[in-house]
């Protein structure tokens, strides 16, 4: 009985199609726009993780700020290369310590050029981010000390200035900078904001003298040895650095560090608060094409009151009159989570593609989806299904 209901129901929605279309318009957008919504989301949480995750994992990253440079005239201290020394003699559980100083130039090679980001930092970089390379080499100690315009390039630097040659060995003007390179690093996964293999490493000494004309540090990563909790170093760390900027107990601290899984774990959450905020805006045109589906149902119930009558005048049961346009109202329903489903598998793809987000699939909000837009067909079809079958069969023969 219930596949006999189901076929008058779908032949039904067929002899009206473009009124069935438009009535599961509503579903359609709300159910497509809800996945595509929550794919969105989990595609920016994953970006965001992946840049935190290119920090490396249990580690620590310093900056100058809070206190005296947070909202007030005095900008805080930056950091000292005497910081470095002493957070590597005095903290406990530290693998290795990288300074950073940061710029951007232009990278020219003959005709090619590229805009590259430029971080001088120590051979502890490669270290505390686990950086493997594809070719070459690292810093030597003389070129450290003596700040040599070396350098090691980050792939996309690599594709753009050097194409299929060879480039350990080769040099190329980076600024008004003449830069020799020895190493060449393995291609990383982009999917972060910024492109992770547009980089170009020299020593600390060379961009502090010829990219940004100072001695400050802008950035430590500290990388902390396995066996050892994160947090104890965390506050070892700060204790050090507050002694070593002279800061009375009363003082805040005027530089921030943050725990890379902690702050991962952060993001996470945010994200995912936002996520579910955005879907469930989305999630009201569902409830509009309940609505709809309801309206027309009765108009459906009112048109076809002369042959409902027909039906229950021979026998059939006020039951199965119910079953017949709840069935239509739950079908109507479903083609109208299915087209949504596979509108926002095309409309999440070629979002994320436009984005360069990554494509996060998530089977269960699918299924949610399709789930509910079942049930919104039950919720909203039940009072026009019981209008039918509550119809007076004698009542119903007469209307014209």
């Amino acid at each position: 009985m219930l596949f006999t209901t189901l076929l008058l129901s779908l032949r039904e929605i067929r002899r009206h199609i473009l009124r069935s279309f438009l009535t599961t318009l509503g579903i359609i957008i709300g159910v497509a726009a809800v996945i595509t919504m929550v794919t969105l989301g989990n595609g920016v949480s994953a970006s965001v993780q992946a840049s935190i995750s290119s920090l490396g994992n249990n580690t620590l990253a310093v900056f100058p700020g809070g206190g005296r440079g947070r909202g007030g005239s005095t900008p805080p201290p930056s950091f000292e290369n005497a910081d470095i020394l002493a957070i590597r003699q005095q903290v406990s559980g530290v693998r290795a310590v990288a300074p950073q100083a940061s710029s951007s130039a232009l990278a020219v090679r003959n005709a090619q050029n590229w805009t590259a980001s430029v971080t001088g930092t120590t051979n502890d970089y490669f270290d505390a981010q686990k950086l493997e390379f594809a070719g070459g080499r690292r810093f030597t100690d003389a070129e450290q000390s003596a700040g040599k315009s070396v350098c090691v390039i980050g792939d996309t630097i690599r594709a753009n200035l050097f194409a299929d040659e060879d480039p350990v060995g080769e040099r190329f003007r980076l600024g008004t900078v003449s830069c020799e390179v020895i190493g060449v690093l393995k291609k990383r996964d982009n999917a972060g904001f910024s492109d992770p293999n547009s980089t170009v490493l020299l020593p600390l000494k060379t961009v502090q003298r010829r990219f940004v004309g100072n001695q400050n540090v802008l950035a430590i990563l500290v990388a902390v040895a396995d066996g050892y909790e994160p947090s104890a170093v965390k506050q070892s760390l700060t204790g050090l650095l507050r002694e070593r900027r002279h800061l009375s107990a009363g003082q805040p601290d005027n530089f921030d560090i943050f725990d890379t899984a902690e702050f991962a774990a952060t993001v996470r959450n945010q994200t995912q608060q936002l996520t579910l905020f955005v879907a469930a805006i989305a999630a009201v045109s569902l409830l509009v094409g309940g609505i709809g589906i309801m309206n027309i149902m009765l108009v459906s119930v009112t048109e076809r009151t002369r042959e409902i009558g027909i039906r229950l005048a021979i026998g059939a049961l006020g039951k199965e009159v119910l079953l017949q346009f709840l069935v239509e109202a739950v079908a109507l329903s479903c083609l109208g989570g299915l087209v949504g489903v596979g509108l926002a598998f095309f409309a999440s793809w070629g979002l994320a593609a436009l984005a360069q987000l990554p494509f996060q699939f998530d089977l269960s909000i699918n299924l949610v989806s399709f789930a509910i837009s079942a049930l919104i067909g039950i919720v909203f079809g039940f009072f026009p299904a019981r209008r039918a079958a509550a119809l007076n069969p004698i009542d119903a023969l007469r209307h014209e």
